[in-house]
């Protein structure tokens, strides 16, 4: 795995951690189909959520959140409706698309921000 993966995949620990501690049930991490790729299916309170995970390094040009656009939200539905497809349709509290952003600082811990509903 490269670096750039590397980071990614803690990325992603660290948002399981989150949403685990916020309650939520992690059902799947880095679900793949024809048309791309969702980093965590998870279940809050009988709601579907499609979480799409952003790891950037403290100091770099840009913010997680600031990647995701109106182009990845498109996919990111694309996506929840691939799922729903083989998993038997939407839950009975409906589908959300939540954000993780995970900034890591060059000294202490991950500063995570969750923002539900995106999309």
């Amino acid at each position: 795995m490269n670096a750039r993966g590397a980071l990614g995949r803690y990325g992603e620990d660290v948002a399981v951690r989150r949403l685990a501690e916020a309650g939520m049930t992690v059902l799947e991490r880095n679900w793949r189909c024809r048309d791309g790729e969702i980093d965590i299916v998870a279940l809050d309170a009988g709601a579907l959520v499609v979480c799409e995970v952003k790891t950037r390094r403290g100091g770099s040009y840009e913010h997680p959140m600031a990647a995701v656009g109106p182009v990845k939200t498109e996919r990111l539905r694309l996506l929840a409706e691939r799922w729903l497809e083989r998993h038997g349709g939407p839950p009975p509290g409906g589908v959300r698309i939540d954000l993780v952003g995970v900034v890591l600082p060059d000294r202490g811990a991950p500063v995570v921000e969750h923002v539900r509903g995106v999309a």
